[in-house]
């Protein structure tokens, strides 16, 4: 923390996708809580929410060294990621979040850009985002698993952002659901909004760097016009 708003030449705001754009945090903590149950291997919901962000491999990996004390093979990360994968899609289409179209919209209002840094690797991703949100997102203002060999919480998905936009750190404001994805874009130096749309203590997503934290995309969309006013004059 310590960043101000007061020193932000804002031109670009950066999202982070599940807990945020989606409500599908739900979906993924049912999914590899499933997975993981069905090797007899334990994993809870928070555990899912505390590791979002983290790569699938090394979210398996870390698990087999905690509880079977070695090292996933690389077979092993392939098959058990992909009956997550399978299980995460046969449960229901997750809805929008609650609330983040006023946000976005806002946004484009005061003609600021906006940018997804994802760790998702989803082939239809930008079908599913223009579906959704219309005239958003642009695959030139996306960061995907395809984009970065580091995922969160490096800060390196947040420095390509920033890269592709041609932007300071300076110049942007990330919002961000979990602790490593809070993380990995205060590591890059960006001012980052926490929106706790889970189960996670606030806490969590204070001490990994959260400068502002919020409980829903409704109280973020209430205080964007001072976050906007007090940004926006500067040059």
């Amino acid at each position: 923390m310590g960043r101000n708003l007061e020193d932000i030449d804002l031109k670009a705001f950066l999202f982070d996708m599940d807990g945020v754009l989606y409500d599908s945090m739900p979906n993924h903590a049912k999914a590899w809580v499933h997975a993981f149950k069905s090797l007899g291997l334990e994993f809870t919901d928070y555990d899912v929410y505390m590791r979002e962000g983290m790569t699938g491999s090394s979210t398996i990996s870390e698990v087999f060294a905690s509880q079977l004390g070695r090292t996933a093979t690389e077979e092993e990360c392939q098959r058990i990621y992909k009956f997550k994968s399978q299980c995460f899609e046969n449960l229901p289409q997750p809805p929008k979040m609650k609330d983040v179209e006023k946000v976005l919209s806002a946004i484009q209002a005061a003609q600021k850009e906006i940018f997804l840094v994802t760790g998702s690797g989803q082939l239809s991703l930008i079908d599913k985002l223009n579906h959704s949100f219309p005239g958003v997102f642009a695959r030139e203002r996306m960061v995907t698993a395809y984009d970065v060999k580091k995922g969160k919480p490096d800060p390196e998905p947040y420095l390509i952002g920033l890269k592709k936009g041609g932007l300071r750190p300076e110049q942007a404001i990330v919002v961000e659901n979990a602790p490593l994805g809070v993380r990995s874009a205060s590591s890059a130096g960006i001012f980052t909004i926490a929106v706790n749309t889970g189960i996670l203590r606030d806490e969590e997503l204070l001490k990994n760097g959260a400068d502002l934290l919020y409980h829903s995309m409704e109280e973020l969309y209430l205080d964007l016009p001072r976050i906007l006013g007090v940004t926006k004059n500067l040059r």
